[in-house]
């Protein structure tokens, strides 16, 4: 899949994969960020990213992010919609600090992941009644 892709500081490198059976690859901080304990901050990640048609930009922390820089996405995922492309439309982490000192992320610094998603749009079909049994949902099957 050829994606259109604009770095805002062309010294750090584009995103990558980091082994041949990587789903998502890495991004890194494009400046020096330091988050408060128990506060957000924004992660500018240095790309503008054309997602393609039928596409979703799926933006999530590296699986080592939480236990090495106690940072979380407060809404669990970064969703990047597809119209989200213009020339300042710069791709965010948005962070939450959950830990008791102030976190510092490096430029440069490998702290999310990303990747392309397929995505379809419903055709709501409204009905008076739905098909299938009640499951109760919430730890209903045990």
């Amino acid at each position: 899949m050829d994606v259109l892709i604009k770095r805002i500081d062309d010294s750090l490198p584009l995103p990558a994969y980091q082994t041949d059976g990587s789903v998502f690859f890495d991004l890194a901080a494009r400046e020096t960020i330091e988050i408060a304990p128990q506060s957000t901050g924004l992660i500018p990640l240095n790309i503008v990213v054309a997602t393609p048609e039928g596409y979703l930009f799926l933006l999530v922390p590296r699986s080592s992010t939480p236990l090495k820089k106690g940072l979380l996405i407060p809404n669990g995922i970064g969703v990047i919609d597809q119209d989200y492309c213009g020339n300042g439309d710069e791709v965010r982490l948005l962070a939450y600090n959950f830990s008791r000192e102030t976190v510092t992320i490096e430029r440069g610094e490998r702290i999310a992941q990303a990747g392309f998603v397929r995505v379809d749009r419903a055709n709501w079909r409204e009905v008076e009644s739905m098909p299938g049994a009640n499951r109760g949902g919430f730890g209903s099957t045990g």
